[in-house]
């Protein structure tokens, strides 16, 4: 099995996505916190790369979707900050 940089930067992506959920678990993030939704999106980025290069329809959706998902709460909070300093 050949190791390529889009696969490391999948599992960057992947430990991303965990340590932010386990932070969220623990307390030390809330889900509303700017860097939840930001480091939810990079790593799905960085999944979404690796798979370009080995694809799999499954994990292309979850990581679409988680992607979307992570937009939305930061243009969530980019609105609320909006709204606050106005």
């Amino acid at each position: 099995m050949k190791y390529g940089w889009y696969d490391f930067a999948g599992n960057v992506g992947v430990a991303m996505m965990v340590f932010a959920y386990l932070l969220l678990q623990m307390g030390k993030l809330r889900i509303n916190d700017v860097s939840y939704s930001l480091t939810n999106a990079i790593g799905a980025v960085l999944v979404l790369i690796s798979l370009l290069y080995s694809f799999n329809l499954s994990a292309f959706l979850v990581e679409s979707f988680w992607l979307l998902i992570s937009l939305f709460g930061l243009i969530k909070f980019l609105r609320s900050t909006r709204q606050t300093n106005a």
